[in-house]
C-alpha cells in the first residue's frame, strides 16, 4: 500500500476460528500450551491436518513429561469448544479418526538454539530467516485498516454464535472489507462480504441479521455510507462446512494471521511452535518496536525487517521502513533500536521481555484466531516503550 496521492482500494480478509486451516492452527497452539505448563524448556514443532472424519498430528515434540500429554484429548476439546459438537455438522469432536506421529526434535537443531550449547554458548535463533513487523496508526489497534475491521466483524459474529442470539450460525466462516484509501488514508468502506456457515435457514433471513450485525460493528468506524455494498453468503446456501466440506492444515493462514497482505512477510508460519523459533518470537518483537515506533509518534507507519542465522543471537540485520512518515530518517530510527538499548533482539531476551515461556493472561491457542496482532491481552501489544523511544529521539535530534 504505497502509493500516496489519489485513491485506491485495499482489500483484506479474516477466517473465523471454525475455518478448517484455524482448527488446526488452534489444536497445534494448545499442544503448545500444554507442553510449555509442564517444562518451559519444551520445544515444540506441532503441525496438525484435518479432514473429512480425521485429526492427524506429526512434528518434533522434546517436553519433560511429554508422556502425560494426550494429543487426542486436546484435539477432541478444542474442536468440541470451538463449535464442532453435534453430529450434524457431519464433523464433531466425538467421531473423527485421529493419528499422532509426533518424535523429538533433532538433535543438531537442539544444540544451537539451547542457551549453553553450540559455537555461541547462548540460545541462537532456532532458524533462519526474516521477520517483519507492521503498524499504522489508520486503527486504534494500530492496525490497517481492512484486516482489522475484518477480524472485528467474525469476533462479533462468534459471540452472537456462543451467546446463541443468532441460533442458525456454524463454526466455519469467512469475511472481508475493502476500504478506499485518499492520499494514502482510510476513507470509505466499499464492500463487505461475509460467508457464514449456518443452518438450514432462509437466506433472507441470513442476510439481513449478518448485515445488521456488519453495520453495528463497521458504524463507529465512521467509514460506512449509503454505496457501501454488501454480500453474505454470496453463492447461497453455506450448510456444509468445516472440515467435513474442506481440508485444513496448521500454517496456511499466514496472511491472516499478520496484517491482511500490507507490508511484507517473511514466509514462516506462527502456531504450533516454541517461542525458541524466531518465526514467531521475533515477528512478535518486530511488531512490538514496530507498534511502540508509531505509538511515540514518531511514524505514521512503520515496518521492521530483522533477520537471524540459525543458532546466533544477535540478528544479521534489522531494517526500517516508515514510507516517508517519519520526521526522522529511516537510519535513524535503525540506529535506536540497534543502540539504545530500548530494545534487544536476541531470542533468549525477547523470550524473557514478552514472557513467551510463561503466558500470564493469555495463550498461545487464543493467538491462533482473529489475528496474532491487534488485541491488547498480548504482550506484544504493549505500547509502554513509546514514552523511552520519544525520549531517544530527541536526544538523537539535539546530537
Amino acid at each position: 500500500m504505497s502509493k500516496i496521492n489519489g485513491k485506491h482500494v485495499f482489500t483484506s480478509e479474516s477466517v473465523g476460528c471454525g475455518h478448517p486451516d484455524k482448527v488446526c492452527d488452534q489444536i497445534s497452539d494448545a499442544v503448545l500450551d500444554a507442553c510449555l505448563a509442564i517444562d518451559a524448556a519444551s520445544r515444540v514443532a506441532c503441525e496438525t491436518m484435518v479432514g473429512h472424519n480425521l485429526v492427524a498430528n506429526v512434528g518434533e515434540i522434546t517436553c519433560s513429561g511429554w508422556e502425560s500429554i494426550e494429543t487426542e484429548k486436546i484435539a477432541r476439546s478444542v474442536i468440541r469448544d470451538i463449535g464442532y459438537n453435534r453430529p450434524e455438522l457431519k464433523f464433531w469432536h466425538e467421531s473423527f479418526e485421529y493419528i499422532s506421529r509426533i518424535h523429538g526434535q533433532s538433535p543438531n537443531i537442539s544444540q544451537g538454539v539451547t542457551e549453553g550449547e553450540g559455537l555461541y554458548k547462548e540460545q541462537g535463533a532456532g532458524d533462519q530467516g526474516m521477520m517483519f513487523g507492521y503498524a499504522s496508526n489508520e486503527t486504534e489497534e494500530l492496525m490497517p485498516a481492512p484486516v482489522a475491521f475484518s477480524h472485528r466483524l467474525l469476533r462479533e459474529l462468534e459471540r452472537h454464535r456462543h451467546d446463541h442470539s443468532l441460533t442458525y450460525l456454524r463454526p466455519d466462516a469467512k469475511s472481508q472489507v475493502s476500504v478506499e484509501y485518499a492520499k494514502g488514508r482510510p476513507r470509505r468502506i466499499t464492500s463487505v462480504v461475509i460467508s457464514h456457515q449456518t443452518d438450514d435457514v432462509p437466506l433472507e433471513r441470513i442476510r439481513r441479521d449478518l448485515i445488521e450485525v456488519a453495520r453495528e460493528v463497521l458504524q463507529p468506524t465512521g467509514m460506512l455510507d449509503k454505496k457501501t455494498k454488501y454480500y453474505i453468503n454470496p453463492t447461497g446456501a453455506f450448510v456444509l462446512g468445516g472440515p467435513y466440506a474442506d481440508a485444513g492444515l496448521t500454517g496456511r493462514k499466514i496472511i491472516v494471521d499478520t496484517y491482511g497482505g500490507v507490508g511484507s512477510h517473511g514466509g514462516g508460519a506462527f502456531s504450533g511452535k516454541d517461542p525458541s523459533k524466531v518465526d514467531r518470537s521475533a515477528a512478535y518483537y518486530a511488531r512490538y518496536a514496530a507498534k511502540n515506533l508509531v505509538a511515540a509518534g514518531l511514524a505514521e507507519k512503520c515496518e521492521i525487517q530483522v533477520a537471524y542465522a540459525i543458532g546466533v543471537a544477535h540478528p544479521l540485520s534489522i531494517n526500517v521502513d516508515t514510507y516517508g512518515t517519519s520526521s526522522m530518517s529511516d537510519l535513524e530510527l535503525q540506529d535506536i533500536l540497534e543502540r539504545s538499548g530500548i530494545f534487544d533482539f536476541r531470542p533468549a531476551a525477547i523470550v524473557n521481555e514478552l514472557g513467551l515461556l510463561a503466558p500470564a493472561g493469555w495463550s498461545y491457542r487464543q493467538t491462533a484466531a482473529y489475528g496474532h496482532f491487534g488485541r491488547s491481552r498480548f504482550p506484544w501489544e504493549k505500547t509502554d516503550k513509546a514514552v523511552d523511544l520519544r525520549k531517544a529521539a530527541g536526544m538523537k535530534k539535539v546530537a
